[in-house]
């Protein structure tokens, strides 16, 4: 079942609809047409950092949301990356928070699965999931923010590859997204398709052969 937008998503997507006084409609020139550029979304674990560190990345990388993609917003050992506290101070900061718990991980693998390839059960449980109409869902709030605005896909695992954020990257490859790992204050990793994946149109899976 698909997970319904946090109260802070709803808040967030109605912060950037802003009405736009009536005009007297002008005719459109024609621009001649050319390829789109990709549209690009970012992605970072908050590991260990501190508030100051993680806030000086965001904003060296100039993001205007956190996606907070993770089952469980909180952490005992880092408080200051718990829902409430993160979304306040980021909300004072000048930035949005949402939290989309539709994308988090933690995911169970189907004793039929078709995602074989990963030998690790909980990245397996969540490419499973990402064969489900609630994954396909549960994507559509995050990409419509990240066409109006500059959004992050968070989760503590500070290794991309080490997390299901590369899944859900996986995902908006074939989406026509440029998904972009950030490492550090100064340092970013385009991300690359997992190179056992599958791809018809916009489904990905992992078969071992």
């Amino acid at each position: 079942m698909a997970s319904l937008p946090s109260d802070d998503c709803r808040l967030a997507e109605k912060n950037m609809q802003t009405k736009k006084p009536k005009k007297e409609r002008k005719k459109k020139s024609i621009k001649p047409s050319g390829p789109k550029k990709a549209r690009t979304i970012f992605s970072i674990g908050h590991s260990i950092r501190t508030w100051k560190e993680f806030i000086s990345v965001l904003r060296n990388h100039e993001i205007a949301m956190v996606a907070d993609v993770r089952t469980i917003p909180r952490s005992r050992h880092n408080p200051q990356f718990n829902r409430a506290i993160l979304s306040r101070r980021l909300r004072a900061a000048g930035l949005r928070y949402c939290h989309l718990d539709g994308l988090g991980g933690l995911r169970h693998a189907k004793a039929d699965s078709v995602n074989t390839a990963w030998r690790n059960a909980s990245f397996r449980g969540y490419a499973d999931y990402m064969q489900t109409r609630g994954f396909v869902k549960n994507l559509q709030p995050l990409i419509r923010m990240a066409g109006r605005q500059r959004v992050v896909i968070m989760c503590a695992e500070a290794v991309p590859w080490r997390c299901h954020r590369s899944l859900i990257a996986d995902a908006l490859c074939v989406r026509k997204f440029e998904v972009r790992h950030i490492l550090g204050i100064n340092s970013l990793k385009r991300h690359t398709l997992t190179p056992w994946a599958k791809v018809r149109g916009v489904k990905v899976w992992y078969p071992l052969k």
